[in-house]
Formats: C-alpha cells, sequence, structure tokens
C-alpha cells in the first residue's frame, strides 16, 4: 500500500495547482486516469483571462488569481484586447451587463463606430456596441501547467498516471483508494477529476453534486467537434467580422463541466468525512486556478481563508458542496 497525507484524483489544472500549493506541508500523491496530465479540459482551454467573465464568485476568484499570472515576466500571461460586441437587437443586453459593478470597473463602453476605429475588422452593419475589458490576457496554460507540475514534483509529490479510480473506501480514520491496479491510503481525498468528478464521487460512495459537462447535455467523454457545430462558428464570425473563413485547417472541442449553480464547489462533503471536492470550474478553470488552489489548500489543510480573498470579501460558504442536494452547507 502507498501511503500519502492527501491523495488528489485529476492531473488536470486543478489537481496539479491545488496539489503544488498542499505540497510544502503535506505528502501528496495526484492519480491520474490518462497516461499524461491535462489531456481534457486543460489542454482545450480558449486560454482567456477575462475579469468580467462569469459571476460575481468568480470574477473575485479570478481578480485574485492575477497577480500569479503576472508573476513570471510575461511567460504566463500576455496582454490583448477583449470585446464583447452587440448588434442593435442585443444593445439592452450588453448595457446590463455593463452596468454590473465588476464589469464596470473593469471596462469601458465604445459605441459600433468607435469599436471599428480600435478593431477594424468589425462589421458596420453588425457591430452597434461593445464592452472593452482594461484587464484582459492571452494565458499559456501549458506553462502554467507545468510551473505546478513542476512545484509538486520539487517539493516531494508525485503523479501517477494511467491509475483510474476503481474504488474509494473510508477505512479509520483516512481512505483506501483502488486505482490503476494498486492500493493507496491517504487521510484526505480532493476530487479534482473534472468532467469525471461525479463518476469518482459515487466510487467512493460519496453523493455526486450533480455536475453538468457541457457542450450540450452529456455525460463525461473525451469530446470532438462536431461539423454543425463548426459551420455555425464560421457562420457567426463572419456575421460580425470581416473575415472570410475558407476552410479549417484545425478544430477541438472540450467539456466546460459546471455544478448546478455555476459556481465550482471547493470543500469538504459534508457527509464524507476527509472527502475533499474541487470540482465545476466551468469555463473558468484556467483564470481562476491560481486563487483556487490556495483556497483549496486552505480548506483542505485547515490554514484559513488566504489573506487576499479575505480583504476581498470572499466568503468560502459560496463554494462550500454542502449546498447541492439538500445537503447542510459545510
Amino acid at each position: 500500500m502507498v501511503e500519502a497525507e492527501v491523495i488528489v484524483i485529476g492531473a488536470g489544472m486543478a489537481g496539479a495547482s491545488a496539489a503544488a500549493e498542499m505540497a510544502s506541508s503535506a505528502k501528496v500523491l495526484v492519480l491520474e486516469q490518462e497516461d499524461r496530465p491535462g489531456r481534457h479540459a486543460t489542454g482545450r482551454s480558449a486560454a482567456l483571462y477575462s475579469e468580467i467573465y462569469g459571476n460575481e464568485v468568480i470574477r473575485t476568484l479570478t481578480r485574485a488569481s492575477r497577480p500569479a499570472l503576472q508573476d513570471q515576466d510575461g511567460r504566463f500571461a500576455r496582454a490583448r484586447g477583449c470585446f464583447h460586441i452587440a448588434s442593435a437587437s442585443q444593445i439592452a443586453r450588453l448595457e446590463a451587463f455593463a452596468a454590473l459593478p465588476d464589469v464596470g470597473r473593469a471596462s469601458r463602453w465604445l459605441s459600433g463606430a468607435e469599436a471599428r476605429l480600435e478593431a477594424p475588422v468589425l462589421r458596420e452593419g453588425y457591430v452597434a456596441a461593445a464592452v472593452a475589458e482594461l484587464n484582459a490576457y492571452d494565458l499559456d496554460v501549458d506553462a502554467l501547467h507545468q510551473h505546478y507540475l513542476r512545484r509538486l514534483t520539487a517539493a516531494g509529490g508525485e503523479v501517477r498516471c494511467d491509475a483510474p479510480v476503481v474504488r474509494a473506501e473510508r477505512i479509520g480514520g483516512g481512505w483506501r483508494v483502488l486505482a490503476g491496479g494498486e492500493e493507496f491510503h491517504a487521510r484526505i481525498v480532493v476530487n479534482a477529476a473534472g468532467a469525471w468528478g461525479d463518476v469518482v464521487a459515487r466510487a467512493a460512495g460519496v453523493d455526486p453534486v450533480g455536475l453538468q459537462p457541457k457542450r450540450r447535455p452529456t455525460g463525461p467523454c473525451d469530446a470532438a467537434p462536431e461539423e454543425i457545430d463548426i459551420a455555425i462558428a464560421i457562420d457567426r464570425v463572419q456575421a460580425a467580422a470581416d473575415l472570410p473563413v475558407r476552410r479549417v485547417l484545425s478544430s477541438w472541442a472540450g467539456l466546460r463541466t459546471f455544478t448546478p449553480d455555476r459556481t465550482p464547489a471547493v470543500g469538504f462533503d459534508p457527509a464524507a468525512e476527509g472527502f475533499f471536492w474541487l470540482v465545476g470550474q466551468g469555463g473558468y478553470g484556467i483564470q481562476t486556478a491560481p486563487a483556487m488552489a490556495r483556497l483549496a489548500a486552505a480548506l483542505a489543510l485547515d490554514r484559513g481563508l488566504p489573506a487576499d480573498l479575505a480583504d476581498m470579501g470572499f466568503d468560502a460558504r459560496s463554494v462550500a458542496p454542502g449546498r447541492f442536494s439538500g445537503r447542510a452547507a459545510s
């Protein structure tokens, strides 16, 4: 039996970053079902940092992640303009979006003409207004992911690939996990399995939180693009911008996995001692990874809420998994 203090299930961005944050003060083992880390949602990210994307909880975690993303001499994040555009029929929705306090502080309103001055590719007959982000960045997802994996191993942590979890059970004061033909034991199990989070929970005898892997309602799978989706994307791009698309050189699809309220679940399960949820990052998992990893490590190892999140008014109850399925908040 392989012993650790913390077993993290999933070596994508969520699992790798949380494991790296925990490894400084705990023996951490990461179990990955695939032959390499980051094969699914992490490897198929849109790679955009947007401070006005998502709900209030997401926007707070995103802002708290920016210092870490900017702390590597431009290696992780590079400034990139980002417009949220509206046709004439969509202006009311864009105005409501721009009126949100978090959005208003981090953006500026542009008329259609102003938007076209900054981005001449936009079509005059389509774009009536735009919201321009003040803090948008291209992210190097692989560089960030590898950074966390290196931090993990440098601190003595380990990643085991080709190790899908078959079963996990509570034994004594810890968990016994069967994965990849081996047996592992730890005091804490962190479920960072992405679209497979509820599958892992069931394997551990824990009630699922109701994860919803999206492109469309579907179970967790190795997602692939469909021809109709590609055609719709091309049509929408060409309607809004003077960008003729003659052929598609490459395409990919990934599953953005949400909880029922579209806010991540981060914390211990209220009915399964030592079982820690870190799932439901939706389309925000990369841009929130630094802050969410620190939050997960703090909650799992009883370190107290990170000071920067506390200063932002973040409430850990907003991400507590006990809010689902009629459970009491944890």
